[in-house]
């Protein structure tokens, strides 16, 4: 592929810039060969003309498209330049705010100065166990690919960190270590790390000072090495130190300091403890003033001293020695300004009493004249003789600077020595991980010794880098085969012999050394004489003889020689070290032990490996035996054994690196200076790394990926089945050179700029399709315009005609309208004047006939009055001849029935004496009598109506008559009226007159008046008008008023309710928040105790060795009574409670007054007690006495005594009982005196409520018994007695029978009399014992009342209160009512301890008489009679129960049963083959049965075991799903049953009348309900961690990186630069395979027959996990924030959504879990451009946090060149818009919260009775009851 296919029009390349170092211009147009000039528009708007270089004609680099850039590894870059890196770093620094970069296998990491949420816990998690590309480059990615690598390959781990000062080294160094402890498993591995950073306070204030470059530069360098076990665990750590600059401890440059710790020290000089060091300010001492520059900004050195101290007491660093350490540094400050005068040119003195000299004297513990003397002398020794010389000043000054230096040194390899004592582990080091935290390459415009031993390093550690990188791509291209190339890399291995090699640099400063009289200026000449103009490597500076230069791999470093010799010597008198080694002061002699005894970091490891030595001192007298050339080893030899000691380290690891880089000199935050990172970048080798991977293939894509990128550059045909032979035939095509790509077995490799030339390939041929699409688009969108604007035409067509046509119809319609108008008039005009004629004639017509009307009327009316007369003349007449011949006719009929009457009396008579004929004539009467009766009532009815008629005729009667009366009355008066009219017509006619006049009159002022009236009209027209408006706006008002108010009220309404809701929620949150805590702290515990448990074993396996023979069984099989179980809260009370108590005691504080209360109550308790038992006492003297009397009473009540006989001996046992209750009591309360004694829940409360419910039960219980004794003692006494006694009942029937005298009679009868007395008392004592009962609770419900009124008037009180009162006010009145119930509780007790007194005693007298009288008895009955009638004895049944849905077992086969139902059972048969939750029916139904035999023991010992049995399953196979659901679902139902058969009426609303009858009756399990609720949510966290582990491998893959969509999602050139270490994946997960698995996990609960609401919560769980892990990846993962990859996931989210609806789960809450993922997902959709956007995207994204949002903007990255980035502005709009907003900084969600969980109440349906126990559980020994 020829430049000129690449540099042609709107290319954009790279251009030098003086400035900016890389400037950005495109291409004005094509590039020829041959051309001198390219013509150029720059970004900023301006044009040039670029001339190339004549001799090489190289082109400006390209520029990569902008869809590369970004990139999470510069290796992925098409084009690999340094511009390309430069601008990727910047790009990725500045507007993603992303520090952390690959460079290959480097991790380029860029110094914020800015604190960045990207350190926490959480982070960790996401990264741990990730492979090394898949996620955002990070720290913790390179740690954890350490940390992978160490446990997989068995090999040790380095991690180089290196940069320049203030580059952040020893911070990323530091969070590297805090991931190994975070990740390494175990509690207790984070101490070691904790003492690592307690360790960096003493480290940067002993070894790091202020340079011009840092505030807290590293003047050393150390290598820590982090230990771990053979479980990878962390035990240890050890650190070494390198080239401390002791230089600097004498002198500082110009605005630097010397180290931190002298300046804390001065800073606490008015400490009282550091009065004695004579310390003042740090202006006052020679080595500490050099710098003029003693103060840091920011920084107080009084508390960092404070902090230094705190961590020197962390390390174990003890008071003594810190105020030891804290003499030397003040003593070395004190000899610092210790001053010398010149006696001679070759001589000096120390004046007289110098103070500086005595106090340094005085805190070394040192002689004063004998160091006064050797500061001014020396001793020479030769073969023979030994001469002490005089030194002269200069001399003296060094010889002062070079024991200052030394003494330091020394100090520091002490204080190092502690801390590596204190990081010491004993356990031995299986591997380790060593971190390096080295100093970079370093050069400033003086670089003298120190400059050019840190360079020297460098340059050996950069060719350890060069050879691993190039070993890496080697082993790449070897194992996908392509053929290797050699590789020209940078080789700076003849820089390295320049310096260490034979007559090397580091060779001739040591050979100089030696020479009596070598100088700095000889040791120059020396070096020009060897390598100038012999080594390319070596020049010599023009403008000095005292200087050389050196070109190292980063840059050309000018070293000045003076102070080379004194340096690399480090020359100290021996005598000086003497003088010290005679110290008083015990610390000073120990720094300067020999080395094998000396406490430094030199030192042996516990590894075993030979320590590297640190800077080394000239000792003046060596060890015997040793040599005296050891003893003179110099500093640049030391230096270079040590660097040889550490290569081999890291040569013998696998190394991995972080380049730190300083982004600007000012430590502004997300600042970068182009200028300095690009120095920087050249120094650390990265771009050295880019040159080696730009020499080979650096794009590598695998045949897949790259298919599913450029499948747009195929045709169909080119398709084939398989993907690489499709690969090859494409590319053959595409990039005819074959020399630009490699065919590997999995990948395909192509040299640089090949990619960005595919890139552009695919842009035209997708730039194409666009403008195809854009034209057919256009084309439809006009054609759609056209046809909108025809049919617009047509409408408008249709309108314009349709008003014309309604326009001629309107004109007809008038017309027509007109027509029937005149029609209608014409009509209506002929109509009236026929209806006024017609009016006339019926006028007339009227008139006429009214006329002959009236007088055809009088007519009538007079003939109607004739006939009237008559009709009464004849009417008359006729009645009168009536009434005569009807008196005539009843006077014959009268005769005639007289005759008739009298025959009949003659025949009545004679009939008379006949019956018959009586009842006949009755019967006759009386029908006669009633017809008469009925018409009697007939008639007088009728008679009632007629009275009523007839008044009523008789008021219409006098009615009219008074009418027609006032008629007459009233015509006469008018008659009278018209006589009188007549007369005052005529008077009126003259009023007229008058009147008319008048009217003249009164019109003209009429006239008047209306004009002033219609004038005030109009004045009263428009004030009525104003008033109107000003009404009209009132009310406007008022309405708006009314609205405002309305809408007020609303709002406060609203408010109120929102406030409340709010609330709710708030009170929600909070209790979520302590059930979350509390299942946290269950869950803990639970961790604790499994810890505590495996270090149990641990410690018996390594206190117990197994003899020979001995076979140890697994650990898992361990007995129970290793463990900690929940019996250890119940069993053996008294011997827990003195160690339970005691902790107790310490932490709550003693209420005094409860207390002395208490105390005083036991003692009167004590004193009742003794006057009752004086008082039984003479009881008992008195039973005796009337023992006598008692025996001679009749034997009548012999069954009555032998009753209370046996009734007191049960009494008696119930008293021992009752007193062994009470003694607990008593000692459970004088044990306990704390306020908790009287809480309810306290031991004394509960035994106490536990006594008085067994009491209340057993005396039900006696009293049935009594009952049933009574009449079983009755039978027998007469199966016993003889016939006199009258119990035999058919001897007592004969005697009957035979009774025939009276006073047999007469016995019989007292007897039955004595026996109705008897039965009489009885029945009066029970009606008294009632009425006692009823009055008793009557009092109680007074005192109720009373109780109840008391407590509203402390509520009204406690409300009047401030808050503060009011919770102390309650919390007083609490517990005083606890303690008057537990004092109440007591005297209750104390009464029935006195009733079983007394009753005991009672009992004991009729005992023994129901004995003497048996004995009687039996003597009386013959042998016979016994033989004959047996007589069974007396059987005392408990109340009658239902026996059934119970199991019984014996006590011995506990072990067998809990084996077989819990250890030994499998889920899945028990869950396909059995009914759900069959185990814990079985053992409710066991405990059921210990319940009924009210076995306690039995009780404890089942439930226990049960619980441990559950807990060793769950330990043993705790990772199996289906184990750890089975056993959730059964212990919630076990917990389940216990409340439903508990007796509590709240759990016992949906039983059925049997299974109320099944509840529990003897024993409250309330506690043992809360164990197993306990025991529950372990198990739901268990399973929630085996759902986490299971799901977790398929979530990424299956949400994130499977393509469900196939198409939409298009893979992004990254150039797959994965990690050669990273481990191969196991498989690819789909969506389709979560589904498949929340399937399983759902079917399986099902089946196990797990509560729904548990399913919910679960399945919530679930889906919280699935979100939040798809979440974290995608913020930390830049390659999946793309438009496509929104889509998928939104597809992804509908599909769990569908599945949650196909299983009815859509209420149980897991759909709101999703929607972090769901508005993440729409984030990455929607338009990211305008304001409008970013409200809208404010809007929507209320459940992710401000920088969750942010972050996801950030990492936006286009797949497609047709996509935009998100602008910086955009960004900072959206951080504008919400920084009101209150939420978490956290960045990523917790994937490990867990839910609180609860377990609602769920009776069961199932019958007891009915449950069948299969016969393959193996429980063949339980018997059902």
């Amino acid at each position: 592929m020829a430049a000129s296919e690449l540099y042609t029009k709107f290319a954009r390349v790279w251009i030098p810039d003086p400035e900016e170092v890389w400037k950005s211009a495109e291409l004005l147009k094509d590039y020829k060969p041959g051309d001198k000039v390219l013509l150029l528009h720059l970004e900023e708007g301006k044009d040039l003309e670029y001339r190339l270089d004549p001799k090489t004609s190289e082109l400006p680099h390209l520029r990569n498209p902008d869809i590369l850039v970004g990139e999470n590894d510069l290796t992925a870059l098409s084009y690999l330049h340094e511009p390309a890196v430069l601008h990727n770093l910047r790009v990725r620094f500045i507007d993603s705010k992303l520090i952390y970069t690959y460079c290959g296998i480097v991790l380029v990491a860029i110094n914020p100065y800015e604190q960045l949420p990207i350190y926490g816990e959480d982070i960790i998690n996401a990264y741990s166990g990730q492979n090394m590309g898949d996620m955002d480059p990070h720290i913790f990615a390179v740690a954890e690919e350490a940390y992978k690598q160490m446990a997989r390959d068995e090999r040790n781990q380095s991690i180089i960190v290196s940069g320049e000062s203030g580059a952040g080294k020893t911070v990323s160094a530091k969070y590297a270590m805090r991931y190994f402890a975070t990740v390494s498993g175990s509690a207790s591995e984070a101490n070691v790390e904790e003492k690592v950073l307690a360790s960096n306070p003493i480290m940067e204030s002993i070894g790091n000072a202020k340079t011009t470059r840092n505030d807290n530069s590293s003047r050393f360098g150390k290598y820590i090495e982090i230990g771990f076990d053979k479980r990878y665990r962390i035990i240890g750590a050890n650190m070494r130190t390198y080239l401390l600059e002791k230089s600097r401890v004498v002198f500082q440059a110009e605005e630097e300091r010397n180290y931190h710790i002298f300046y804390q020290l001065c800073a606490s000089a008015k400490l009282p403890e550091f009065k004695m060091l004579r310390l003042g300010n740090a202006d006052s001492f020679h080595y500490t003033k050099q710098g003029g520059s003693p103060m840091i900004e920011g920084v107080d050195d009084a508390k960092e001293m404070a902090h230094t101290r705190q961590a020197c007491t962390l390390l174990g660093i003890s008071e003594s020695y810190q105020m030891g350490i804290f003499r030397i540094l003040a003593g070395i400050l004190h000899l610092g300004n210790v001053g010398f005068a010149s006696r001679d040119s070759d001589s000096c003195t120390i004046p007289p009493k110098h103070e500086p000299l005595i106090i340094f004297c005085d805190l070394m513990g040192v002689d004063y004249e004998e160091m006064c003397h050797w500061l001014c002398h020396r001793k020479l020794a030769t073969a023979t003789e030994t001469y002490i010389k005089p030194i002269s000043k200069l001399q003296a000054t060094n010889a002062r600077d070079a024991l200052a230096k030394h003494i330091y040194a020394k100090l520091f390899n002490w204080i190092v020595g502690h801390v590596n004592q204190a990081l010491h582990s004993a356990v031995k080091q299986h591997s380790f991980i060593g971190v390096l935290d080295i100093y970079g390459f370093e050069t400033f415009e003086i670089n003298s010794f120190e400059q050019f031993c840190i360079n020297y390093a460098n340059e050996k550690l950069q060719q350890q880098f060069n050879m691993h990188v190039f070993k890496l791509e080697q082993e790449e291209y070897m194992k996908e085969q392509i053929p290797w190339t050699l590789i020209d890399f940078y080789d700076n291995q003849p820089c390295i012999n320049l310096i260490e090699s034979k007559l090397g640099i580091l060779d001739l400063l040591d050979e100089e050394c030696k020479m009596p009289k070598g100088t700095d200026d000889t040791w120059a000449q020396k070096l020009y004489n060897t390598h100038l103009n012999k080594c390319a490597l070596f020049e010599k500076p023009r403008m000095s003889n005292k200087a050389f230069i050196i070109k190292h791999f980063a840059d050309k470093v000018e070293y000045q020689c003076e102070g080379f010799l004194e340096k690399n010597k480090d020359t100290v008198f021996e005598e000086q070290i003497k003088v010290l080694k005679s110290s008083k002061f015990k610390m000073l002699p120990e720094l300067f032990q020999d080395d094998e005894k000396a406490i430094s970091p030199t030192s042996a490891t516990s590894s075993g490996r030979t320590p590297l030595t640190r800077v080394p001192v000239k000792p003046t007298k060596g060890r015997p035996g040793q040599t005296a050339k050891e003893h003179k080893k110099t500093v640049g030899l030391q230096f270079r054994n040590s660097l040889h000691l550490l290569m081999e380290t890291l040569n013998a690891t696998t190394p991995h690196y972080v380049r730190c880089i300083k982004p600007n000199d000012f430590k502004f935050p997300f600042t970068f200076d182009e200028k300095r990172a690009v120095q920087q970048l050249r120094a650390c080798g990265v771009l050295e790394t880019i040159r080696i991977s730009a020499a080979g293939f650096p794009s590598r894509w695998t045949y897949q990926e790259f298919f599913s990128r450029y499948r747009v550059l195929m045709k169909q045909k080119d398709v084939l089945g398989d993907r690489k032979q499709t690969c090859q035939n494409v590319l053959e095509k595409l990039i005819l050179d074959k020399d630009k790509y490699q065919f590997g077995k999995t990948k395909i490799f192509f040299r640089a700029g090949q990619v960005a030339y595919l890139e552009k390939l695919r842009a035209d041929k997708l730039r194409a399709a666009c403008i195809r699409i854009q034209k057919t688009i256009r084309g439809w969108l006009l054609r759609k315009r056209y046809l909108c604007m025809q049919r617009a035409a047509i409408t408008v067509q249709r309108y314009v005609r349709g008003y014309q046509a309604r326009c001629y119809a309107k004109f007809l319609r008038r017309t027509k309208a007109a027509t029937t108008i005149q029609k209608y008039w014409r009509m209506y005009v002929v109509r009236r004047k026929y209806k006024i004629r017609r009016a006339a004639t019926i006028v007339l017509q009227s008139y006429l006939r009214g006329y002959l009307a009236r007088n055809r009327y009088r007519k009538i009316l007079r003939e109607h009055k004739a006939v009237i007369i008559q009709k009464r003349v004849r009417g008359w007449l006729a009645r009168t001849h009536y009434k005569r011949t009807m008196k005539a006719i009843i006077y014959l009929q009268c005769c005639f029935r007289r005759m008739m009457a009298k025959r009949e009396l003659k025949k009545l008579k004679i009939e008379a004496r006949s019956v018959e004929r009586y009842k006949k004539l009755h019967i006759g009467m009386e029908n006669k009598i009633m017809q008469l009766q009925r018409k009697v009532d007939e008639q007088n009815k009728d008679y009632k109506c007629l009275m009523e008629k007839l008044t009523n005729l008789e008021g219409v009667y006098n009615s009219e008559t008074e009418k027609l009366r006032n008629d007459v009355e009233r015509l006469q008066l008018s008659e009278e009226e018209a006589k009188v009219a007549t007369g005052r017509v005529l008077s009126l006619q003259e009023e007229i007159a008058k009147l008319r006049k008048d009217l003249e009159q009164t019109r003209s002022e009429k006239k008047s008046i209306e004009e002033r009236a219609d004038k005030y009209k109009q004045e009263t027209e428009q004030l009525v008008s104003n008033l109107k408006e000003e009404n009209t706006l009132l009310k406007q008002e008022k309405e708006t008023l009314n609205h405002l108010m309305v809408e007020q009220a609303k709002e406060m309404t609203e408010t109120m309710e929102r406030k409340l809701v709010e609330e709710t929620k708030q009170l929600e949150l909070d209790l979520n928040d302590e059930r979350l805590r509390y299942q946290n702290l269950l869950n803990e515990f639970s961790r604790l105790e499994e810890r505590y448990d495996d270090l149990k074993e641990e410690m018996t396996l390594m206190l117990n060795v197994p003899k020979p023979g001995h076979k140890r069984t697994d650990s898992t099989h361990s007995s129970n009574e290793s463990e900690y179980t929940f019996s250890s809260e119940f069993a053996e009370t008294e011997d827990i409670a003195p160690r339970t108590e005691e902790p107790t005691e310490k932490k709550v504080p003693l209420d005094m007054s409860l207390f002395l209360k208490l105390q005083k109550r036991v003692t009167e308790l004590e004193q009742e007690k003794q006057l009752m038992q004086d008082e039984l006492d003479r009881k008992e003297e008195q039973v005796l006495r009337s023992k006598a009397k008692e025996e001679e009473r009749p034997q009548i009540r012999g069954a009555e005594l032998e009753y209370e006989s046996l009734k007191r001996q049960e009494l008696e046992s119930e008293n021992k009982k009752l007193k062994n209750e009470l003694n607990e009591l008593r000692k459970a309360l004088s044990e306990k005196s704390a306020p908790e004694v009287t809480a309810p829940g306290a031991p004394a409360y509960r035994v106490l409520m536990e006594q008085l419910t067994a009491v209340s039960e057993e005396l039900d219980v006696r009293k049935e018994e009594v009952l049933i004794l009574r009449s079983q003692l009755v039978s027998q006494k007469e199966a016993i007695q003889p016939k006199n006694t009258m119990t035999d009942s058919t001897i007592l029937l004969e005697d009957v029978q035979k009774m025939k005298d009276k006073g047999e009679i007469a016995q019989a009868y007292i007897g039955l009399k004595e026996t109705n007395r008897l039965l009489e008392s009885q029945l009066q004592s029970q009606k008294r014992s009632h009425e006692n009962e009823a009055e008793a609770l009557r009092g109680e419900i007074q005192s109720l009342k009373e109780e109840n009124n008391r407590q509203q008037q402390l509520l009204a009180q406690n409300l009047q209160l401030p808050p503060e009162a009011r919770i102390e006010a309650s919390l007083q009145h609490e517990i005083t009512r606890l303690t008057n119930e537990n004092l109440d509780l007591m005297e209750q007790l104390e009464k029935q301890d006195k009733t079983v007194r007394k009753l005991k005693k009672q009992l004991k007298v009729f005992a023994k008489k129901i004995g003497e009288l048996e004995v009687g008895q039996m003597e009386n009955i013959s042998p016979g009679q016994i033989i004959d009638e047996p007589i069974r004895p007396v059987n005392i049944p408990r109340k009658e129960k239902d026996f059934q849905g119970m199991l019984e077992y014996k006590r011995e086969d506990e072990q067998k049963l809990v084996k077989n139902l819990i250890l030994e059972l499998k889920p899945r048969g028990v869950a396909v083959n059995l009914i759900p939750g069959l185990p814990a029916y079985i053992l409710f139904m066991c405990v059921r049965h210990a319940d009924y035999l009210n076995d306690d023991q039995k009780v404890r010992s089942l439930l226990t075991s049960t619980i441990n049995s559950i807990k060793k399953v769950l330990k043993k196979r705790g990772d199996d799903f289906e184990t750890v659901s089975f056993w959730l679902s059964n212990t919630c139902r076990f917990l389940h049953c216990l409340k439903q058969y508990s007796g509590e009426e709240g759990f016992m609303k949906h039983n059925t009348s049997r299974q109320n009858e099944h509840c529990l009756t003897n024993f409250d399990l309330a506690e043992y309900r809360q164990v197993l609720s306990d025991l529950a949510i372990q198990i739901y966290q268990q399973l929630v961690r085996v759902l986490e582990n299971i799901l977790q491998p398929m979530i990424v893959s299956g949400m994130l990186e499977h393509e469900t969509i196939q198409g939409v999602s298009g893979v992004k050139p990254t150039g797959l630069r994965k990690r050669t270490s990273s481990i191969a994946d196991e498989g690819t997960y789909t969506l389709d395979s979560i589904l498949r698995q929340l399937n399983s996990f759902h079917s399986v609960m099902c089946q196990h027959g797990m509560d729904p609401e548990l399913i919910k919560q679960v399945v919530k769980q679930m889906f919280y996990i699935v979100g939040a892990i798809t979440l974290n990846n995608l913020l930390l993962r830049k390659d999946m924030c793309s438009w496509s990859k929104g889509m998928q996931i939104r597809y992804n989210v509908s599909q769990l959504e569908e599945w949650l609806r196909d299983k009815n789960l859509m209420n149980s809450g897991a759909k709101e879990t999703l929607e972090p993922l769901i508005q993440a997902a729409q984030l990455l959709q929607v338009k990211k451009k305008t304001d409008d956007d970013a409200e809208a995207i404010c809007s929507m994204c209320n459940a992710l946090t401000t920088a969750q949002i942010v972050k996801v903007l950030n990492l936006y990255t286009p797949v497609n060149e047709f996509e935009e980035r998100v602008s910086v502005s955009f960004i900072r709009t959206i951080q504008v818009r919400l920084r009101d907003r209150k939420d978490s900084p956290q960045l990523l969600m917790d994937a490990k919260h867990i839910f609180p969980v609860t377990f609602p109440f769920n009776p069961s349906s199932l019958a007891l009775e009915t449950i069948q126990i299969p016969a393959s559980l193996g429980l063949g020994f339980i018997a059902r009851v």
